[in-house]
């Protein structure tokens, strides 16, 4: 402590003092020292001291010597002079790069080479499909399958009664007079006759007179061998008209109707031509596979075609029904479709291939098939020179609605 009345410094006061100065003072010089020795040395190399130089105690650290320099072939460890990198688990932005004049040339062949791969593609697809295209071999003919009537012996008034049906659901039928009704069974006859199947009763068969005059679709049905065939009913259809580039003449004979040339229905959507060359949605298309077709265009000749009979656009096409109009198929009113669909008329094989347990999409769950379902659709051609009364053709303002682009729908 101070003594009161004195100036004098104690002894222990100044040698701490003395102390403190000195600690200054080497702080001091350690400090320049290192300044120093930054400026000469090079940036990329440690300053070498002996290795045995202990560590000192300065300014509140351990400062370590400098390591001794390393064999050539080593690595040099990291210092604190070193440049910063950055860690492996951060993205490191990798600065734009110039594309090289030998780059773009190998991408601009690359880009060839694609492109060569793809129109090799197309043209794969291209050959596949034209190779799809190509007619199958019609199907033989199958031994036809008996309906329930024919394996039952059912008595045939249902059938007949048939007519009233025919009556009530189909808004398309023609008034075909007694007379004419019986000329088409004895045609009919005549047709079955030259196929072999001079025999077929106890089931419905389909009738078409593809002839300009005519243009008409008749049902008919009789209960045995050598009774005269009977009619259903009849309507205006439109068979394949010539003149015109892949338009064919419907063909002639007796094709029967099997599950081999598997049915579809129409999606109802409009094509290319803004018409709906199958119908309505739903509507069902009777398949009957390839066929030799003669053509209505160039010199003629023969031609595989499909063969089919369908339903037509119900606001374009159906008017002109009983003229020719098809590229060779034939088309029926929409309601006939249905009533045929509904019954199964033609569906005979259908039916057995269904009762055997194979799954026929195309049956409806609630068709209520007639137990005289048939097996054939029979083509004559009556070549009638005048147009009958009962057949009546579209008229003018029909005619006159129907698009140019329909000459291209089936």
């Amino acid at each position: 402590m101070q003594q009161a009345g004195t100036n004098k410094t104690p002894f222990g006061a100044r040698k701490t003092g003395v102390a403190a100065l000195a600690v200054l003072f080497l702080m001091t010089a350690q400090a320049s020292a290192q300044q120093a020795g930054r400026a000469t040395a090079p940036a990329s190399a440690p300053a070498s001291t002996p290795a045995s130089a202990p560590a000192r105690v300065a300014q509140g650290r351990v400062a370590i010597p400098p390591a001794p320099p390393l064999p050539h072939a080593a690595s040099a460890p990291q210092t604190v002079s070193a440049p910063a990198r950055a860690l492996p688990a951060m993205p490191v932005p990798m600065p734009p790069q110039a594309v090289s004049d030998a780059s773009a040339a190998s991408r601009a062949s690359e880009a060839a080479e694609a492109s060569a791969a793809s129109a090799a593609e197309a043209a794969s697809a291209a050959s596949a499909a034209s190779e799809a295209a190509v007619p199958e071999a019609p199907l033989p003919p199958e031994p036809p399958e008996p309906n329930i009537a024919q394996r039952t012996g059912l008595a045939p008034q249902g059938a007949y009664a048939m007519r009233q049906a025919f009556a009530r659901e189909v808004d398309r039928r023609l008034d075909v007079p007694a007379a004419d009704q019986q000329a088409y069974g004895r045609a009919l006859q005549r047709a079955l006759d030259e196929n072999g199947h001079g025999n077929l009763a106890n089931e419905f068969v389909v009738l078409v007179d593809r002839a300009e005059n005519v243009q008409a679709v008749f049902v008919y049905f009789r209960a045995k061998p050598g009774d005269a065939w009977s009619m259903t009913g009849a309507s205006p259809v439109s068979t394949g008209r010539p003149g015109s580039y892949d338009h064919f003449l419907t063909p002639l004979g007796v094709f029967q109707h099997v599950p081999g040339n598997m049915d579809f229905r129409a999606e109802g959507t409009l094509n290319e031509f803004k018409i709906r060359g199958y119908g309505a949605r739903d509507m069902r298309i009777y398949d009957f596979g390839w066929v030799d077709g003669e053509r209505g265009w160039g010199k003629g000749g023969v031609s595989p075609m499909r063969f089919q009979m369908h339903a037509t656009d119900p606001e374009k096409l159906e008017p002109v029904l009983g003229m020719r109009h098809s590229k060779g198929c034939v088309r029926i009113p929409s309601t006939l479709n249905a009533f045929f669909d509904h019954h199964g008329i033609l569906d005979a094989q259908y039916e057995a291939r269904a009762a055997e347990g194979q799954s026929i999409w195309v049956l409806k769950p609630d068709r209520q098939t007639t137990p005289w379902a048939g097996h054939y659709l029979v083509v004559i051609d009556t070549a009638r020179k005048t147009r009958p009364a009962w057949s009546p053709g579209p008229g003018k303002a029909a005619r006159q609605q129907v698009p140019a682009a329909a000459i291209h729908v089936d």
